[in-house]
Formats: structure tokens, sequence, C-alpha cells
């Protein structure tokens, strides 16, 4: 008996182990089941995240390839015409400029533009839809196993308020300031090249950035460098000098404009000189050189003085898109439909041209005669103003041929020509405007009602009297070597301007096709030009032939620049009205200037990522 209760006890013991062992086997059996469903989920996981992302940078990629196909003809045409042929009557099940691609070694894309609007005449706004996919049989279509993703983006195309009238002086091709001094040149306001900038035999005086974009396309190839930093001024020594001219922006006193960074101070920046270059509120602010290099404050307050430089960032400069004129049907039907909107001005005073066309009229003798026929004339005109019987202009008028043109002007408006500009006087406003005051409200309502005067020419802008033209001056700064060729965006050789052609009219292309006896019997020194200038060609010629100088109040924007100065001290001073103020709004004066191709991104919606595992 004793013997079998023994037993009996050792039997009961292995019994709880086996049970023991089982639990623990079961514990080890599920927690191994739960951990390789949770790697399994995990790696599930992970790679769900990678397929996402492969499919996003996949619809990228044809987002990209649509919006460089539309954008390639419209900044080089800079008109909608192409545009809109290409995504007419697109819709979510019939997509317009479609393109299908392959990334290798990822997957395939096919997007497509699906809606279309527009807002206003300068814009286009469009929805591009992407879908990228991993084609897991490799059949070229999206099968239901395959891993895909959809997104919605959106984008505008404008053809916006050119950059290019941001500045004082601006050159598509290369930027030059030859034999100044500190006294002889002042340019009060930003200069900028869209290649390099070159500063020799002297220094002028620059109260304002400076810039050079490299430039591959130029021939040869700009390295978007300044040869040369200038002289600039403090804001004190500017003040000093420039303080009482009415035509001078104005330089900064804290205790007016407020302190950098305050509301008050963001008010007036753009409308002011600083000379201090920084980064304020993670924007480049003041008087800065930028090339190829970066952003770089500078100081040199003499000739005798090097300068010295303070690097802000190191993003180089970009080439700005210059505005073509070369469609001049287009701005003769913006002079034909142009009507003044504007029932106001900011004090609340009536604008007396509310609802008019485009004009200009000139003094007969007797009476004002309009010589514009709804915003247009057809051949060449001469615009002659005097004092007391200024030349008269409302609006954007287009000229088929050339304009010559000098004297007083009254009104605000813009000429454009289908071929040059010549300028044989001095151009005068018969009401200037006066940037000085310490209330910036009280400066912009007085000088949005002053004389505004846009040159636009398809040809080039000739200032002086054409039949004193010698090779040396200023015709070897008309022509190659000086002037330069250049590509295109789509590859097609620009030769370089060559005043010296004989073109259509049997004229040379820097004469008028008037004659240079006729020029001649016109002609007087032109020491003084109020007016924006843009030319598709060369802006230049013999300036300052009488006496006392030369002052520029405005600006002069082409492709080569060929200003020869007979009489010093010259000074050019930038009208600010032309800027925009904002990135929405429109400029204190709106003389439609000639625009600039603009494409934006707006929105990215994300429609799904779809995958049966």
């Amino acid at each position: 008996m004793k013997q079998r209760r023994q037993l009996q006890r050792r039997t009961t013991k292995r019994g709880a182990a086996l049970i023991t062992t089982f639990i623990v086997l079961s514990i080890v059996s599920v927690a191994g089941i739960v951990y390789m469903n949770s790697a399994t989920q995990v790696f599930r996981t992970s790679r769900r995240q990678t397929l996402d992302i492969q499919t996003t940078h996949l619809c990228e990629a044809g987002v990209q390839m649509v919006l460089r196909s539309l954008w390639r003809p419209f900044k080089s045409s800079q008109r909608f015409t192409t545009f809109d042929a290409s995504v007419a009557g697109c819709t979510e099940n019939n997509p317009a400029a479609t393109i299908a691609g392959t990334l290798p070694g990822v997957g395939r894309f096919s997007a497509g533009v699906i809606s279309v609007s527009t807002p206003d005449t300068y814009t286009r706004i469009i929805t591009i839809r992407a879908v990228g996919w991993i084609d897991l049989n490799n059949n070229g279509t999206i099968d239901v196993n395959d891993p895909q993703k959809v997104i919605d983006v959106t984008s505008s195309y404008q053809l916006s308020r050119s950059k290019v009238f941001d500045y004082t002086y601006f050159v598509n091709n290369y930027g030059w300031m030859d034999g100044f001094s500190e006294t002889t040149l002042a340019v009060n306001g930003d200069m900028r090249a869209n290649g390099n900038f070159t500063i020799t035999n002297g220094s002028p005086t620059i109260n304002g950035s400076i810039i050079a974009s490299m430039n591959e396309k130029l021939s040869p190839a700009a390295e978007g460098v300044i040869n040369g930093l200038p002289v600039k001024q403090t804001d004190a020594a500017y003040i000093a000098a420039h303080g009482n001219d009415p035509r001078s922006r104005q330089g900064y006193v804290s205790g007016t404009m407020g302190a950098k960074g305050t509301t008050d101070y963001d008010s007036w920046k753009d409308d002011i000189y600083a000379s201090q270059g920084t980064v304020l509120n993670g924007r480049l602010d003041g008087a800065i050189a930028s090339d190829a290099g970066g952003n770089r404050a500078w100081e040199r307050t003499s000739t005798g003085q090097t300068a010295t430089t303070t690097m802000l960032d190191t993003t180089p400069s970009e080439e700005l898109i210059m505005p073509d004129l070369s469609d001049l049907a287009y701005y003769q039907n913006l002079s034909s439909t142009y009507v003044d909107n504007k029932a106001t001005y900011a004090d609340g005073t009536a604008n007396a041209f509310y609802g008019q066309g485009a004009w200009v009229e000139t003094w007969n003798g007797s009476a004002y005669t309009r010589l514009s026929t709804n915003g247009n004339i057809t051949g060449s005109v001469t615009l002659i103003g005097t004092q007391a019987n200024p030349i008269r202009i409302h609006g954007p008028v287009t000229i088929t041929q050339d304009a010559v043109i000098k004297g007083w002007v009254r009104g605000q408006g813009t000429i454009y020509t289908g071929r040059n500009i010549h300028i044989v006087g001095s151009i005068i406003y018969s009401t200037p405007p006066d940037f000085r005051g310490s209330n910036k409200t009280t400066i912009d309502r007085a000088n949005e009602k002053a004389d505004m005067l846009g040159l636009a020419a398809r040809g080039s802008v000739i200032m002086g009297n054409t039949s004193t033209f010698t090779a040396t001056y200023p015709l070897q700064y008309m022509s190659p070597p000086f002037t330069k060729g250049r590509y295109d965006d789509n590859g097609n050789w620009i030769p370089p301007y060559n005043a010296n052609e004989t073109d259509s009219t049997g004229m040379k292309r820097y004469q008028s096709v008037y004659g240079d006896a006729y020029i001649n019997s016109l002609s007087s020194g032109v020491g003084q030009i109020d007016a924006v200038m843009y030319t598709n060609f060369v802006g230049g010629g013999n300036i300052g032939t009488g006496t006392g100088g030369v002052k520029i109040n405005g600006t002069i924007i082409s492709k080569d620049e060929a200003m020869v100065v007979w009489s010093l001290p010259m000074e050019m001073n930038y009208d600010g009205r032309i800027k925009e103020r904002g990135l929405t709004s429109t400029p204190l004066v709106d003389l439609m200037l000639p625009r600039s191709p603009v494409m934006l991104r707006s929105a990215w919606k994300d429609k799904g990522f779809f995958y049966r595992q």
C-alpha cells in the first residue's frame, strides 16, 4: 500500500509537467503566430508605403511632362493661341495634351488636361490628372491588381506684368557701363542683365541692386558675373545728394518709414532706396549684388575704396523672361478694345477719361487733332509737343511703322510701334510726379494722376539725330560683334542686331522711314527723357549732344543697349509707379505695358492610392 501511494504521486507530478509544457508551448506558438502576423503586417505596410511613394513619383513625372509640353511653346510665342488649341474640349473622360511614359525600373504613367478655365484675357487655369502605376505583368495597361495612384494638379499660365519693368536699366544680353566716374553717372534704381554685367574704365554710382545672370543661350554664353562692383552711396549720402529731387525715389529714414521688418516699412520698401543689403523675414532687402555666385551685400562709397562684401544667400540669380513684341496684331487689338475702367482715383475724385478708349492727339496750330482711329495709326507718325500745347495721350496706341517724338507730353499711355521709335529731342512731362513727402498715401494719390508715357518698339528705340551717326559713335555699339546673337528656347538661332542692315522698308535698321533729312530737320539735343522705354532690339543712340548732361526718368529696357553720352553728368531715376504692388495688385499707373509668360502651380490633390494585396 505504501509503495503504491508513492507511485501515484510521481504520476501526478509527470502529468502536471506535461500540462505546463503544453501551456508554455501554446503560449510560444501563439506568440510566434502573433509575431509572424505582426511582421507580415509591417512588411505589408512598408510595401504599401513604398508603392505609394513610387506611384506618386510616377504621377509627378507625368504632370511635369504635360506642364513642360504646354510651357515651352507658350513661353516662346507669349500668346495663348497654341495653348488654347492644345487643351480645347478637354474633359475627365476626354483629356487633352495627354502624355504617357515609363520610368525604367519603376513603372508607368499617363497624364492629361481634364479642365481649363479662362478667368480673364491673360490667364488660363488648367487641371492635370495623372495616373501612375506599377505594371506587374508588363502589359502596358492598368490592371485591377496593379498598384496605382491618381493625382490632380491645378496650374495657371499667365501673361503677367513683366518683372523687367522693376528695373531702371535692363538688358537681355550683356549689361555694360564704360568710362563713368562716381560723379558723372548716378543710377537711382535697380539694374539687371540676362548675362554678364561689366563696369570698366571707372565706376559710376549705382544706388540700387545690380544683377547678372548665367545665360547659356547667348553666344558666347554668359557666366552670369558682375565684373567690378560700383560705388554705392550710404542712405545719408544719398539723401544729401538727391533728397530734394522730386524725381528720385526717397532714401530710407527709419523715423518716417519705420524700422525694418515693421508694417510701416513694408508699405514703403518697394519705393525707396535702402543702401544696406540684408535678409529680412526670409527675403532679400535693400541694395544687393546678385549673380551666379549668389546674393551679396556690398559697401563701396568712393572709387578709391575697395568694395567689401557679405554673402547673404548662395542661391544663383536666374534669367528673367523678356516680353516679345513680334505679334503686332495683338497690340493693335489691345489698342482697339481698350476702355478706361477707372471711374475714380484713390482720393475719390472723378476720372475725366473714364469709359474712353485709346487715342493720341497733337496741336495743329489752332486746335488738337486726333491722329489715331480706335487707338491705331497705319504707317508712321510724328508727335511733337510744346510746353503750351503738349502731346496728349490716353491708353495704348499702336502705330504700324515708326513714331518720331519729342517735346512735352500730357496724359497716361503707351505708344507701340511696328518698327522704330525715334526720340529726336527731350521728352518732358507737363505734370511730372513728385516722390517727396512723409505720407505714403498722400504721395501716391498725387502721383496717380501725374503724366506717364510708355514707349515700346518692335524694332528699336533710337535716340538722337540719325543723320549725324557715325561708324564709331554710336553704330559700333549697334552692330556685331558688340551686339550678340542668341538661341531661343527651341534651339533656333537669332542673329545679332545689325544697325547697318537694310530692312523691308529700304532703310537701314537704325534709320527712320522718313529719312535722315527729315529727322535732321526736327532734331534737337536729347537732354531729358521722361518715359518707360522698351524695345525688342536696341535702345541707344547719341544723347546729351547739347549741354547740361542727361536725365532719364523712367526705364530703358532692351536686348542690346547702345547709349553714347556726349555731355555729363548723367542721371537715371526709376519711376516706381509702374511696379506691381503685391502679387495680385496692379501698379499705381497701369500703362498696359508688354507682359511676360509665367507658370504657377497652385494646388495638388491626392485622389487615392489603390493596391489589392
